[in-house]
């Protein structure tokens, strides 16, 4: 005997549910899906805020204002202590900053704050900078370079 064999017998295995297939196996006529109704019909699907027929609650409250969230446009933030890791009279472009892991993609646009302090000769291009950062890359002979501008 096969140790398949011994699971049959002791009722290891429970049978699927045989829908549909007649009266006499107690799943037959409506095949357990009720009587009526879109989820009684064949390719039916429920939708997570259908109300049975009642206004849903998403359109019955006001729609109000408008948001600009979708049309800002984000910075990626570098700050000046952290271009202390470039070595003494460097370009830093968008490429450079990719490389060293201070931003995300080549893509977003960059801004440089005047968080810390600077020691090296930089010339550094982004698309915005503060003027506290702009002030100390230039007091270092440095050069600051709007990407961008005209």
């Amino acid at each position: 005997m096969f140790d398949w064999e011994i699971t049959f017998i002791a009722g290891k295995k429970k049978a699927r549910k045989r829908v549909g297939r007649g009266s006499g196996s107690g799943h037959g006529q409506t095949a357990g899906r009720g009587t009526k109704g879109s989820l009684s019909r064949a390719g039916a699907m429920s939708m997570s805020l259908y109300e049975g027929g009642q206004m849903p609650l998403f359109r019955r409250l006001p729609k109000r204002g408008f948001s600009n969230f979708e049309f800002t446009t984000r910075f990626e933030i570098v700050n000046v202590s952290q271009l202390e890791l470039f070595s003494d009279g460097d370009n830093i472009s968008i490429e450079e900053l990719l490389g060293a892991g201070l931003i995300q993609s080549r893509k977003s646009k960059v801004k440089i704050l005047g968080d810390g302090e600077l020691t090296k000769k930089l010339q550094v291009k982004a698309h915005k900078f503060s003027k506290s950062a702009e002030q100390k890359i230039v007091s270092c002979g440095g050069k600051a370079a709007v990407i961008g501008e005209k």
